[in-house]
């Protein structure tokens, strides 16, 4: 995480150096000065995707209808298991809050074209996987180590996959009964604690009682 956390802050700063089997102009840039910045949404995409175990795609289609600010929360209308919310820890809070607003785009993670949502995150990702030395790691695998990251935590399966919105009737039924509370306290420990590695600290696991 302390890798992923560099090349994230790199990408969208000095920039990531081109890889190798690029194409390279005649007139072009030096290799050393060849680099790759990326804009905000998408590095802020990644974050979002580690910050708070959505699917990639519930990260691209989310709007700034379905933020809740004073809830700390997203209400999507559809997703993999149906609605969803989502419920958001200070890191992924503070990522939302700086993101600038495109005047009639409705996305969060505005892309190419304003009236879409943005395709998908792969150029992004491979130069940030490949600056922080993951090969193999897909977009996907940053819900599990969401996921991971909570059950370190000693947070418990329930509240975890409450998080997650497992779609599994018998492990739903076995958290229906949690409000939003021990959810929130358990989306900013688990939050918290990947913001942290992000940015190269090694806190020890945040203990949670889940009762």
């Amino acid at each position: 995480m302390g890798r992923l956390g560099k090349a994230l802050e790199r990408a969208e700063t000095e920039g990531i150096p081109w890889i190798d089997e690029e194409p390279q102009s005649k007139h072009g840039a030096k290799p050393e000065n060849r680099r790759s910045i990326f804009d905000p949404f998408a590095v802020a995409a990644i974050r979002l995707l580690i910050l708070t175990g959505m699917r990639p795609r519930e990260v691209l289609n989310l709007e700034w209808g379905h933020v809740d600010f004073e809830r700390s929360a997203l209400f999507l209308p559809d997703s993999k298991t149906g609605r969803k919310t989502v419920i958001l820890g200070g890191p992924a809070l503070q990522v939302l809050s700086e993101l600038p607003r495109i005047e009639k785009c409705p996305f969060v993670i505005a892309g190419r074209n304003l009236e879409k949502p943005r395709a998908d995150l792969n150029r992004p990702w491979v130069a940030v996987r490949r600056y922080a030395k993951l090969e193999g790691v897909r977009l996907y695998d940053l819900r599990h180590s969401f996921a991971s990251v909570g059950a370190g935590a000693s947070l418990g399966l329930p509240i975890v996959g409450k998080l997650l919105g497992h779609s599994q009737p018998a492990t739903t039924n076995r958290y229906a009964h949690l409000d939003a509370d021990p959810l929130r306290h358990a989306a900013n420990a688990i939050s918290t604690s990947i913001a942290a590695a992000l940015a190269g600290d090694a806190p020890k696991p945040q203990q949670f009682d889940s009762k």
